[in-house]
């Protein structure tokens, strides 16, 4: 698989199932959600100043997307919800490696840059540094319209995990009676 195949894969409604192991809290956690992934040009505003934001010329980038979630999780009673818009930049000389621009990252909701890879078994990989931890995560699909993810929340110098996560996602296939 190559990674703008992997990008592509990944667009739609995705209802998913995480469980989440709080290491720190010495607690489990069930969150439902349903993701959209919607695939956003090369010159949408939003991308743009997301390229901006990292000082990028946006003509090196690739598959920009926007995530949006909602969902509910057994820990917490208030429904939880968020978006965000996330760059690819391949890399020149091994397009399976790059960087990942997102307006708001997944362990900080603050501007970050991961780096990803797609292994040849076609597990995308990707590292995001913060300012206090690290976060490392893990997508495969087992077909077109089921995938896993795992996560990890790591200590900023890489060796103690916070949180651990195995999300199930189902593509949702809209129904079309003619």
């Amino acid at each position: 698989m190559e990674i703008n195949e992997f990008f592509e894969l990944s667009i739609g409604r995705w209802r998913s199932q995480r469980s989440g192991h709080h290491l720190a809290f010495a607690h489990f956690e069930e969150v439902l959600s349903n993701i959209d992934i919607e695939s956003l040009s090369t010159d949408d505003q939003t991308v743009l100043e997301v390229c901006k934001l990292h000082d990028i010329d946006p003509a090196s980038i690739t598959h920009p997307f926007r995530m949006t979630w909602e969902g509910e999780s057994d820990w917490d009673d208030k429904p939880i919800s968020g978006s965000t818009v996330l760059v690819p930049i391949p890399d020149i000389e091994n397009p399976s490696r790059g960087k990942l621009l997102r307006e708001n990252g997944y362990a900080e909701v603050v501007p970050a840059v991961g780096r990803y890879h797609l292994s040849d078994d076609g597990v995308f990989t990707l590292l995001t540094e913060y300012d206090l931890v690290a976060a490392e995560e893990r997508i495969w699909f087992a077909n077109p319209n089921l995938r896993f993810r795992v996560s990890m929340i790591k200590t900023s110098d890489g060796k103690g995990v916070t949180t651990a996560s195995f999300s199930s996602e189902i593509r949702s296939l809209s129904s079309s009676t003619s």
